[in-house]
């Protein structure tokens, strides 16, 4: 079977027979689909948690206008994160290499209320900082340092990890939204981006598009959306704007949109 980070791609099928503590359910909110999996128990393939997963046309045709789509993904995301306190967005990934672009694209449009010229706190609008760390190739340091010295800095009452996500189904690559409360956890048993709550100390909720997929030919080749250039500068654009209706619920889909520019 192909790597997958969707976790309802490993439970969902009309043959598919829900193992012990596992719950999954699916609604349609307008033109989306939301499917909501629970894993109570570890010892299953993905770790134990809530995953949202939103369906929806290619996010190549959407943008941050499109409120049914950021509305329902930000009622999502709040959520899985306690109810107040500041959050760091960490956007993880390759800036250069565009399939794993989604990461840095989004921080750089999540609205910033933390630093000096945001001293005094605002009533109504929670403290909010975001940065995209890079990768070890470039800073010389794994990404398990980078996100534990900032959150010493910040002191964050949750973390919110941006990446590019892995599907195992084609048509899905730029067309889902997945959110989960258990951490970054990427299906690749080697791989280096892993981060939550127990190496961290503070809650870590995960949000991605799948942007790649396996090719049959083996993982060391990929396949990605004709449309990638688009899924990346649009669906970057879309989940920075549930994010931060979601933090900022007080702010309108079109103040957010004019503060972010």
């Amino acid at each position: 079977m192909r790597t997958t980070d969707m976790a309802d791609e490993l439970f969902r099928g009309p043959e598919t027979e829900l193992p012990a503590g596992v719950r999954l359910a699916t609604a349609k909110r307008g033109g989306v689909t939301v499917t909501r999996v629970e894993i109570a128990r570890e010892g299953l393939a993905r770790p134990r948690g809530r995953y949202v997963t939103l369906e929806m046309p290619s996010v190549s045709v959407l943008d941050e206008r499109d409120t049914d789509v950021i509305e329902t993904g930000a009622a999502e995301l709040r959520a899985l994160l306690p109810p107040e306190g500041p959050v760091l967005v960490l956007g993880i990934g390759n800036r250069r290499v565009t399939a794993d672009a989604l990461g840095p694209r989004t921080a750089q449009k999540i609205l910033v209320t933390m630093g000096p010229q945001h001293t005094l706190p605002v009533k109504g609008i929670r403290p909010v900082a975001a940065i995209a760390p890079g990768v070890s190739g470039s800073t010389g340091l794994t990404l398990c340092q980078l996100a534990g010295a900032m959150v010493e800095a910040v002191r964050p009452a949750a973390l919110i990890c941006v990446d590019s996500l892995c599907s195992t189904e084609g048509a899905r690559l730029g067309r889902s939204i997945q959110f989960s409360d258990t951490g970054l956890h990427p299906a690749q048993a080697d791989h280096a981006r892993h981060l939550d709550a127990g190496m961290l100390g503070v809650p870590v909720v995960a949000a991605g598009i799948p942007t790649l997929m396996e090719a049959e030919e083996g993982a060391d080749l990929v396949v990605t959306p004709r449309a990638l250039d688009s899924v990346i500068a649009h669906g970057s654009a879309l989940l920075a704007a549930a994010i931060n209706r979601a933090l900022q619920p007080r702010l309108s889909v079109a103040q957010l949109c004019w503060l972010t520019g």
